[in-house]
């Protein structure tokens, strides 16, 4: 995933993370598809008895855009939260290297 790469790049993801990540993957996945819709079907829609009203596809829209941002906000993708966030020196090395855990063979003893 393009995100996690940046994200490692910078050493402000770990494993940890991967709950929250998949919260913003997740919202992003339902707001792509319901601006799918919007922009088939439109923001107003007919209800069944035929008066306009709002796509039910907006209001998923924008619910799940709000939980994007705030997710946004903890991994630094807005530029606010990114100007609040300190990066390491690329010379030091973080306390745990935790990059390749999970990765291939389970390790022994454990």
């Amino acid at each position: 995933m393009r995100l996690t790469a940046e994200l490692a790049k910078l050493d402000l993801i770990t494993h940890l993370d991967r709950g929250a990540l998949a919260t913003y993957c997740g919202a992003y996945a339902l707001w792509a598809e319901a601006m799918v819709q919007i922009q088939k079907y439109g923001s107003m829609v007919k209800s069944p008895t035929g008066y306009p009203m709002q796509s039910p596809y907006l209001s998923i829209a924008n619910r799940q855009a709000e939980l994007m941002m705030r997710v946004a906000s903890e991994f630094g993708f807005t530029p606010a939260s990114r100007s609040r966030i300190s990066v390491p020196p690329p010379d030091q090395l973080p306390l745990l290297d935790l990059t390749d855990e999970y990765e291939g063979e389970p390790e022994d003893g454990g």
